[in-house]
């Protein structure tokens, strides 16, 4: 599921790898559908590499994913514009563990927003896979 969903530094949202070029990959915004060559000089990283620090070991982005899915019954939750207070009591509920000095704000707020998106375009497809960390 997450294999070829990507995150590109410096550009907002997610993208869906379309196709691998020479030069550059074509990918296409899960924002507004729109298709664009990502170079090598873009810092690519895929979902499925992405994991969160813990007091014992590092969790994927995926188990995190599964685990909100499980909670909110894969649907939506909320903005992830919400209050600082309320993005750090929604993380305690998924991930106690979590390392509370390498895990920032800002790291919630974005697994948060991708959570929504993936959500929202029905692409979160955790089959009959665990959700232990990969």
């Amino acid at each position: 599921m997450l294999k070829e969903i990507l995150s590109i530094s410096g550009k907002p949202g997610l993208y869906k790898l379309i196709n691998n070029t020479p030069n550059a990959i074509i990918v296409e915004s899960l924002l507004d559908g729109k298709r664009f060559p990502a170079y090598s000089h873009y810092k690519i990283t895929t979902l499925e590499d992405i994991s969160v620090f813990t007091e014992d070991e590092d969790i994927s982005l995926k188990a995190i994913l599964k685990t909100i899915s499980e909670k909110e019954n894969g649907a939506p939750v909320f903005s992830h514009k919400e209050p600082t207070e309320k993005i750090i009591g929604y993380f305690e509920e998924i991930l106690p563990t979590y390392d509370r000095d390498k895990v920032y704000v800002s790291d919630m707020r974005k697994i948060i927003q991708w959570y929504n998106l993936l959500a929202e375009k029905k692409m979160l497809d955790f089959g009959e896979e665990s959700a232990e960390n990969t």
